[in-house]
């Protein structure tokens, strides 16, 4: 991510389009006075990595019954069971 002030944005204005159109960059910041005040990306959508399913597969285990421990942790919370 570039960061570039308001002035150099405005003189270099299509060469930064043009970083961020070719994929050179994938998002410029323009900053006024040091601090960010937008961002310049592109419009064209970038490829997104694929979803990876199963990642997380044996190191959780779900319990057998979710519902087990509803009437301790409503006791936690000092509720009543609902009718």
């Amino acid at each position: 991510m570039a960061v570039v002030n308001m002035l150099e944005a405005k003189t270099r204005l299509s060469q930064l389009v043009e970083a961020v159109e070719s994929g050179a960059e994938d998002e410029i910041v323009i900053a006024r006075n040091g601090k960010p005040a937008a961002r310049l990306v592109s419009l064209r959508s970038q490829p997104r990595k694929p979803r990876v399913l199963g990642l997380a597969k044996g190191v959780f285990e779900a319990p057998a019954d979710p519902y087990a421990q509803d009437d301790e942790v409503l006791s936690l919370f000092g509720l009543d069971k609902p009718d």
